[in-house]
């Protein structure tokens, strides 16, 4: 009888702890963007990975 208290005791208590291991990255994707917006004038360039003053012609 003790040691059915012992194991239910721990899988109460580790329970939680391994639902929360999975955190905030859970089902997303490494190809989730973020956007970005750059000042009036600039636009983004992927290549040098910042905001890059827009050219015309």
């Amino acid at each position: 009888m003790k040691m059915k208290l012992l194991f239910a005791t721990l899988a109460v208590t580790v329970t939680p702890s391994l639902a929360l291991a999975m955190g905030c990255g859970f089902g997303h994707e490494k190809t989730d963007t973020v956007a970005i917006s750059c000042a009036e004038g600039s636009v983004y360039s992927a290549e040098a990975q910042s905001c890059v003053p827009l050219t015309t012609g």
